[in-house]
């Protein structure tokens, strides 16, 4: 008889593992359940409709050739067959079946299976403060979401808007908002940080200078503690530390938690963060039970633990080895390391592994090292520049994780995946130092920026030279005790000479040898440049002459210049 494969959730996994199931086992008999009436589009796609570079919400449910994804698609051109407005009620695992509910027609029935899969993916969460009930207060969890925020700024009833949450779907959202629509739009992050699990402080004061450049108000180490409106109107404004904002919109992006409420009532095994735990075949606790996506809990490939990972990515790796699985393979899923990239306005950002106060929260002696460069050649027209900072162990020198910004997002990108493919497999610096990739003045510098980052770590770890976050620096800036040597040109150096005087010492890296005599030895220093590289080899040989007490800021005063005019509130370094 022909196997009876039923997929609960029919967005991301589980169109994945149905299509895969199928060229799998020709002859299986395989059925979707959705409690939606939308299925199969490309979630993280919403902001960009709600932005208008989505023009149309159905190319989220179209395929490359332009076909809609909806229950027709699925029985013709995929043999399988989907049910819509039906949710899952209870699972029998004794007698293998599902009860469902049919939320048109009412009736209620047992379907049974051979193999069940959940994809029951998360929600989004909104937390119960008062007045979180409103109208105009939502999240962005589904496209009927989407499509009412988009119809309520058509409108023109949105003057102003007030995001809560600064991780990505959050930042996307401040985006959407004011790059089309010009609203006026607030965003709150209670971290002290933008991007708190992503990246670090310096880089996320970078991502907060874009936002405040195009008109986006930050507030971190903020939240919302009142919604104020009433059921007529709607929401008219926030209370937070910083005081009351009006708004006519809220959106949350503070978070998701994992739909498990079935997989729970059948007695499936749930981990400690609250999702279903799956083994690397991606089965549950019951062999006849497979699960995936947003609602199950993944090893971190670095740590070891199991997170959560609510990635659209992953869900559809998942689900290919779900789909593989079910029909009688044996594939694996060996775990994540949570690659992650976005666009803020002009700004790519990409990371993968962890950050450097992850690490030493997960027991690891890590270190880091950030450096200024190029992401093409320097002399090749229209170079940006671009930041990576690499994170390692001290003691193994492992290399634990990587975050990169620049206004050239695909270069950014492709930094991180090159680094983010390597993590699981224990790679050390020196690896990454050797790293061939490819090279031609239009996309990379001989030495690309990837090899120079694991260059500077590995100066770190061999202890070449004690360095100095910028945001550190900045903190020691108006600091009478400052002395700071520049080793730039006069020309480059002169704005800080003129501005600090006495305190900002310029003697340029090719008069150092010269000059030595100029320096104070009795004092401590800091040597700077644009970048971090030329102060570096000012810091070799200053050491070499018996000066020890001196410091190189990473970075150089390329970050410098992008930070020292951010609103530096609650931006400052944790590790």
């Amino acid at each position: 008889m022909p196997k009876k494969i039923v997929i609960i959730g029919a967005v991301a996994l589980g169109p994945k593992v149905a299509c895969r199931a199928r060229r799998m086992d020709p002859d299986a008999e395989i059925l979707m359940l959705d409690k939606d009436s939308n299925i199969s589009y490309g979630g993280c796609g919403i902001p960009y409709y709600v932005s208008g570079d989505i023009p149309d919400v159905k190319e989220l449910s179209s395929t490359i050739y332009h076909a809609t994804r909806d229950e027709s698609f699925f029985r013709s051109t995929k043999r399988v067959e989907v049910r819509t407005n039906v949710e899952a009620l209870a699972i029998d695992r004794k007698n293998k079946t599902v009860r469902v509910h049919d939320i048109k027609t009412g009736t209620v029935e047992d379907i049974p299976y051979d193999i069940l899969v959940l994809g029951t993916g998360s929600t989004a969460v909104i937390p119960p403060i008062p007045g979180a009930d409103l109208p105009g207060v939502t999240a962005i969890s589904n496209l009927h979401h989407a499509v009412e925020i988009k119809k309520k700024i058509a409108k023109g009833e949105v003057e102003s808007a007030v995001v809560v949450g600064g991780g990505a779907i959050g930042l996307e959202m401040a985006e959407a908002l004011t790059v089309l629509w010009g609203v006026k739009t607030t965003l709150v992050e209670m971290q002290e940080q933008l991007l708190p699990v992503a990246v670090g402080p310096d880089l996320a004061g970078i991502i907060r200078r874009y936002l405040e450049k195009n008109e986006v108000k930050v507030l971190t180490g903020d939240c919302v503690s009142k919604i104020i409106g009433n059921q007529k109107s709607g929401v008219t404004g926030v209370e937070t530390g910083a005081g009351f904002i009006p708004c006519q919109l809220i959106i949350f992006a503070i978070g998701v938690r994992p739909n498990t409420h079935l997989a729970r009532e059948a007695g499936l095994a749930i981990g400690s963060f609250g999702g279903i735990l799956v083994d690397r075949r991606m089965r549950t606790s019951d062999p006849n039970i497979f699960a995936g996506g947003d609602c199950v809990e993944v090893q971190h490939q670095i740590t070891g633990q199991r997170v959560i990972l609510p990635l659209g990515s992953l869900a559809n790796r998942q689900g290919r080895v779900i789909g593989t699985n079910v029909s009688g393979g044996n594939e694996q899923w060996r775990g994540a390391v949570g690659t992650l990239c976005l666009k803020v306005f002009d700004l790519g950002i990409a990371r993968a592994g962890l950050t450097t106060a992850q690490a030493i929260g997960a027991g690891f002696d890590a270190v880091d090292a950030l450096i200024a460069g190029s992401d093409k050649a320097h002399f090749y027209p229209g170079h940006k520049p671009m930041f990576i900072r690499l994170i390692a162990d001290r003691k193994t020198r492992r290399v634990l994780g990587i975050e990169a910004v620049s206004e050239n997002g695909d270069a950014v990108k492709a930094r991180v995946d090159a680094v983010a493919a390597l993590l699981s497999h224990g790679v050390c610096v020196d690896e990454i130092s050797n790293l061939e990739v490819g090279y031609a003045p239009p996309f990379a510098s001989a030495m690309d920026i990837v090899n120079a980052a694991a260059n500077a770590l590995e100066n770190v770890l061999d202890d070449r030279g004690e360095a100095i976050n910028v945001l550190e620096f900045l903190d020691q800036l108006d600091s009478p005790d400052l002395r700071v040597l520049d080793v730039r040109t006069r020309i480059e150096a002169e704005p800080y000479v003129n501005k600090y005087g006495k305190r900002w010492q310029n003697i340029p890296l090719d008069e150092l040898q010269e000059r030595l005599g100029e320096i104070p030895t009795d004092e401590p220093l800091i040597v700077i440049c644009s970048s971090g590289v030329r102060s570096f080899e000012a810091q070799v040989l200053l050491r070499q002459k018996g000066i020890a007490n001196v410091k190189n800021v990473q970075g150089g005063t390329a970050l410098v210049e992008l930070l020292k005019d951010v609103n530096m509130r609650n931006m400052r370094v944790t590790s």
